[in-house]
C-alpha cells in the first residue's frame, strides 16, 4: 500500500509542475519556478520514502542479509549503466559538435573525427562491462 502511494506521489511531483507550466502562460520566469517546484517535490518524496523504507527493525535471518546483497549489487549496476550512459552523452556531445566543426573546415580529418566521437562512446561500454560483471557475481 505504501509503495503505491509512494509511486503515485512521485507521478504526480514529476506531471503537477510540467501541466501547471503548459496549461499556463510560458514565460521565463514561470518555467524556472516550474522546474524549481519539480526539483523541490521529487527529491522532497525521495527523502521521505528513504526515511520511512529504511526505519523498519533489522532483522537477523540470513535470507534478509543475502537479499540485501542482492538488492546492492542490482542497484549498483544500474548506477554504473546510468551514469555512464550520462557521462556518453555529454562527451559525444561536445566531441560531435567539434568534429563537425572542425569538418567544415577541412574535410580530410573525417578519419580522426570519428575516432574522437567513437573513442566517447567507449564510455558506455565499458559501463555495460562493469555492470554485467557485478550481475554475474549475484
Amino acid at each position: 500500500m505504501f509503495v503505491n502511494v509512494l509511486f503515485a506521489l512521485l507521478a504526480l511531483s514529476i506531471v503537477l509542475p510540467m501541466a501547471l507550466f503548459y496549461f499556463g502562460e510560458r514565460k521565463a520566469g514561470r518555467f524556472k519556478r516550474a522546474l524549481a517546484v519539480n526539483i523541490i517535490a521529487f527529491f522532497g518524496i525521495m527523502l521521505f520514502a528513504t526515511v520511512f523504507l529504511f526505519s523498519g527493525s533489522a532483522q537477523a535471518a540470513e535470507e534478509t542479509v543475502a537479499s540485501s546483497e542482492r538488492g546492492m549489487a542490482f542497484l549498483a549496476a544500474a548506477l554504473v549503466t546510468g551514469l555512464c550512459t550520462i557521462g556518453t552523452g555529454i562527451a559525444t556531445g561536445q566531441a560531435a559538435a567539434a568534429a563537425l566543426g572542425a569538418l567544415s573546415e577541412n574535410e580530410g580529418i573525417m578519419g580522426k573525427a570519428l575516432i574522437f566521437v567513437s573513442l566517447c562512446e567507449g564510455i558506455a561500454i565499458y559501463g555495460l562491462l562493469i555492470s554485467f560483471t557485478i550481475l554475474g557475481r549475484v
